[in-house]
């Protein structure tokens, strides 16, 4: 089996279509974008916040290949309930795992993804949620 047949595996192009439980929703109170440079990918994602600061209820549009939507899905699956911090934490692990530094995170159904880690140019569609939750909730940790 070649590289690029590892890579879109039934499980990862599955994912793609679960994207549609997450409609974004441009009112959410909390936004986010990030662009990935190496393939152009870009998502715009929003959350509704608890009053815990944890997020209740996530959106997202994305524009990415398989990778990034599947990444995208992943993320929003496990988003609820979650904290800046743990956005945070997870991200950079992620980072790290993508730079041959670490380990996978443990965060629910990135085995996925693992073999786009030996593609470089889409490490960027990858990142997107990580990056777009951290830009959407930023606000929260100006405002400690």
């Amino acid at each position: 089996m070649n590289a690029t047949a590892q890579l879109y595996t039934p499980e990862l192009l599955g994912l793609a279509v679960t994207l549609a439980d997450y409609p974004y929703d441009p009112s959410f109170p909390m936004q986010g974008q990030a662009r990935s440079a190496s393939c152009g990918s870009t998502m715009d994602l929003g959350f509704v916040l608890d009053r815990a600061s944890r997020i209740e209820s996530i959106g997202m549009k994305v524009h990415a290949c398989a990778v990034g939507q599947a990444a995208a899905a992943v993320f929003a699956a496990q988003a609820n309930g979650l904290r800046v911090d743990d956005i945070e934490r997870v991200h950079d692990a992620l980072s790290h795992w993508l730079a041959g530094e670490g380990k996978l995170p443990d965060w629910s159904g990135l085995s996925i993804i693992e073999p786009a880690r030996a593609f470089p140019g889409r490490h960027g569609a990858i990142m997107l949620p990580w990056r777009a939750a951290l830009q959407a909730l930023s606000n929260i940790r100006r405002a400690r």
